[in-house]
């Protein structure tokens, strides 16, 4: 890492200031690049000029004998690949040996998600007496009121909520900014661990914040709390299933398009740029699209067609 210290820090540079990549992407982009010149160091490259379309391709055998998937292949390709368009164009190197090739196929996987019931179960664990129970009841509600990501989530402030309106403002990836409506479940959560346990929490630490969700000594939750507290409910509910925010994130998109949601719509409230993002979600839709047809085609069913022909006979 040392001997590319200076490409290095020019290029985090480069992403923080003029992409406005947030920390977590910066420290993946990071992991990357130091894998790959750990790389170039045991094959004995001197330097990232040195670099051609011969070595990339053994870097792509070498992480596929990793039995790495095909998403992390892809992330780091793309990662190395944006690099040395940055090395390029600061004339640190001449050339881009990444340009040409191409990025393997992600393994394309269907979105885990929760059904009525099983969140049902999880609704119901919460002591909605106890200043932590609020704050967990209103921890799930918002995930599955938004479907908003556990850094945005982590991220939320008092002022972000608009209860006269019942929209909330998220700052996405990147510092993009949403507005997602939510709606009374979750008011109502929000609002009793607001007014009543985030006073009482807060009072335990005796420092001002403006941060929406703080653990039981009153700063604010980190992500990992989150997590934590997920699965703390998730273990009182007896369920057998691995629950993450993003498997909320997931249920939430899902129960949308079961019932009719428009795409694009689910887009803009997931954050996501590209429509590809969303369309994952499509597979889900499938038994409502039985049903539509089963209700609408003349000849779905036997009954249906049996009473046509009837009526013709008529």
């Amino acid at each position: 890492m040392n001997k590319y210290k200076e490409q290095c820090d020019a290029f985090i540079e480069y992403l923080q200031i003029e992409r406005n990549a947030s920390p977590y992407t910066v420290k993946f982009y990071v992991k990357d690049l130091e894998d790959f010149f750990d790389f170039l160091n045991a094959e004995g490259v001197v330097g990232l000029e040195q670099v051609s379309y011969q070595e990339v391709r053994l870097y792509l055998t070498v992480l596929f004998d990793r039995k790495l998937n095909r998403r992390t292949v892809s992330r780091k390709i793309s990662s190395l690949r944006s690099f040395y368009k940055f090395l390029d164009r600061e004339g640190y190197v001449s050339t881009n040996p990444f340009i040409h090739v191409k990025l393997p196929k992600a393994d394309k996987s269907i979105p885990g998600f929760l059904y009525r019931e099983e969140l049902n179960k999880l609704f119901e664990v919460n002591d909605l007496s106890d200043p932590l129970g609020q704050r967990d009841q209103a921890l799930l509600e918002t995930f599955y009121a938004t479907g908003i990501r556990v850094s945005e989530c982590q991220g939320m402030l008092l002022n972000d909520i608009d209860f006269s309106v019942g929209t909330m403002l998220i700052r996405g990836k990147g510092n993009k900014e949403r507005y997602i409506p939510f709606g009374r479940f979750a008011e109502i959560a929000l609002e009793t661990y607001i007014h009543d346990g985030r006073n009482q929490l807060l009072q335990k630490s005796q420092v001002p914040t403006k941060s929406v969700f703080l653990n039981a000594k009153g700063t604010p939750l980190t992500a990992r709390g989150i997590r934590l507290i997920l699965n703390k409910m998730v273990e009182k509910a007896a369920l057998t299933v691995h629950v993450h925010p993003h498997k909320l994130r997931h249920t939430f998109a899902t129960h949308l398009l079961n019932e009719g949601a428009d795409l694009r719509g689910v887009q803009e409230l997931l954050g996501h740029e590209n429509l590809s993002s969303t369309q994952i979600y499509t597979h889900v839709t499938k038994d409502r699209l039985r049903n539509v047809y089963m209700q609408a085609h003349p000849r779905a069913d036997g009954h249906n067609s049996d009473q046509r022909g009837d009526q013709r006979g008529k």
